[in-house]
């Protein structure tokens, strides 16, 4: 992997050389969109309706919409005053308990990797981390943009996920919940079915099936093969009551759980 960002972790009076590396990525299958007669990539413009004309990068300027078709123009000089100096420090600022941080908050994961002279603090902080329980909250500024983040263990590594600032979580107190009452045989089977379903989490376990299927499919179009998809009928599924499903599931667990008696 290639580091996107190299700097130090500040942790009270010392600071720790780091190298950043994106934790994750997306791996969904793109497709380009193509010429049907000719099979030429499609290319995209930017155009101006008004003027009826494909507009240069040097006529464009950025408008702020602050009712339906009236904007506010800015230059770019105008947004340079607020546009934060990239830093080179990851700055905690106090430490949390995890169950603290609701998991709407995380953004995006990056590995932290000691630097060349930082191992035995970084080791120091990693240690002192999974000892008490806690994360650390900080502060960095990347690409003139400052981001909140948390800096917690992750297996051997330290990882730093940027999290939202609390205005940017949308409220969902105007959302309605559920407000029917629940009956207690309901909870009670509930409960049973969520045990038998309980077990390690084994990330390993699951795959994009949808991602797969087409990869298959396009290695069989490289190949040359003929391709015929045949969807299954959807079985036609009684209604059940919440009881009876509930009894019906955790009874097809126990059946899956049970080991088979050979005779």
């Amino acid at each position: 992997m290639r580091s996107m960002w190299k700097g130090s972790l500040s942790f009270g009076l010392v600071n720790i050389p780091v190298k950043m590396y994106t934790a994750t990525e997306h791996k969904d299958i793109r497709f380009n969109q193509l010429h049907s007669l000719c099979h030429t990539p499609i290319r995209y413009e930017k155009v101006c309706p008004s003027c009826e004309r494909a507009v240069d990068s040097s006529e464009i300027v950025r408008g702020y919409q602050y009712e339906t078709g009236r904007y506010v123009i800015f230059e770019d000089e105008e947004l340079e005053s607020f546009a934060e100096k990239s830093s080179r420090t990851i700055d905690i600022l106090r430490f949390v308990e995890l169950e603290e941080i609701d998991p709407i908050y995380y953004d995006k994961t990056y590995y932290l990797e000691p630097g060349e002279t930082g191992g035995k603090a970084y080791a120091l902080l990693q240690e002192a981390l999974a000892r008490s329980g806690k994360i650390a909250v900080a502060k960095m500024t990347i690409r003139s943009k400052s981001s909140l983040a948390v800096v917690r263990v992750y297996r051997s590594l330290l990882a730093l996920e940027t999290i939202f600032y609390p205005d940017e979580i949308r409220d969902h107190t105007r959302l309605a919940p559920a407000r029917v009452p629940v009956q207690e045989r309901e909870l009670q089977m509930a409960l049973s079915l969520i045990e038998s379903l309980t077990e390690p989490f084994q990330p390993e376990h699951y795959q994009d099936e949808r991602r797969l299927g087409l990869q298959e499919l396009i290695e069989a179009k490289i190949r040359g093969r003929e391709v015929v998809l045949v969807e299954p009928a959807a079985a036609d599924r009684p209604t059940l009551d919440l009881l009876a499903a509930l009894q019906a599931s955790l009874q097809a667990q126990q059946a899956k759980d049970t080991p088979e008696v050979r005779h």
